[in-house]
């Protein structure tokens, strides 16, 4: 997987709470007026091979997921925050409830939305519910947030800029289809799942969220349906999403992906 998204998934077992998250969420967490109140016990939901973690903290009428991600490590919490904020006028993800740096790491704190993630075993389970789900819900993404006015650039040369790999042969993109918002990391995990209409209701991880071809994300979005739904799959995505097949930019933006960093 590329820079945005490190790879990982659900830990199998106990993940510790580092240190200085726990104190940040006995500080941010401890029912002053505005904080979510009285918190519960920190469970771990995403863990990436960079170190990073995500945990679910419940608090009165919902949850708290806590974000942590080590110094060094490749994720940019500061960014997610940044993306966030601007995104939450037109689509639902998580509201920032907080976020700062310690010298060991980052954090961020976001108030949990309703929704399920998407590659729970019950919708791994029944891909043809959750695949088109998926189309659907990244279409109401791009189409939902304003390319004029974003801040934000996930631009082919941004990211031949900071490429890692070898990207001597992506100098010359495919022309632009359509330029959206996108996500930046439109991998299965970072969509939510409505329990009761089987419908996208939000978006997480958000850090590269930027404007650039819509088949930037398209591209990722249909090789990850492959990774968490098994093969066969993209198609029915794409027919959800609206739009038909398109090899030639399919291939360079999986390829621009696999250059990293």
């Amino acid at each position: 997987m590329g820079a945005t998204s490190t790879p990982g998934g659900i830990p199998r077992g106990p993940v510790p709470v580092p240190g200085p998250l726990l104190r940040v969420l006995a500080r941010e967490l401890d029912g002053a007026p505005g904080r979510p109140g009285a918190v519960g016990a920190p469970e771990a939901v995403w863990v990436n091979q960079a170190g990073g973690s995500t945990f679910r903290v419940p608090v009165p009428g919902g949850a708290v997921f806590a974000k942590w991600a080590p110094a060094g490590a490749p994720l940019d919490l500061a960014a997610e925050e940044e993306r966030l904020r601007w995104a939450r006028s037109w689509t639902p993800v998580p509201q920032v409830l907080a976020a700062g740096r310690h010298a060991s790491g980052s954090w961020l704190l976001t108030r949990g939305l309703p929704g399920e993630n998407a590659v729970l075993a019950h919708w791994r389970a029944r891909p043809h519910v959750a695949v088109p789900a998926l189309g659907r819900g990244l279409r109401r993404l791009h189409e939902a947030l304003p390319v004029r006015g974003c801040p934000f650039s996930w631009s082919v040369q941004q990211r031949l800029a900071a490429a890692v790999g070898d990207v001597s042969g992506l100098r010359r993109p495919p022309p632009v289809d359509r330029l959206v918002v996108c996500h930046g990391d439109a991998c299965s995990p970072n969509t939510l799942l409505d329990p009761a209409t089987g419908e996208a209701c939000g978006h997480v991880d958000l850090s590269a969220l930027g404007v650039a071809d819509r088949w930037a994300d398209l591209a990722v979005a249909t090789m990850s349906v492959g990774w968490n739904y098994g093969p066969g799959w993209e198609d029915a995505f794409l027919d959800a999403y609206g739009v038909a097949p398109d090899p030639a930019r399919t291939a360079y933006y999986r390829d621009l992906w696999n250059a990293g960093p």
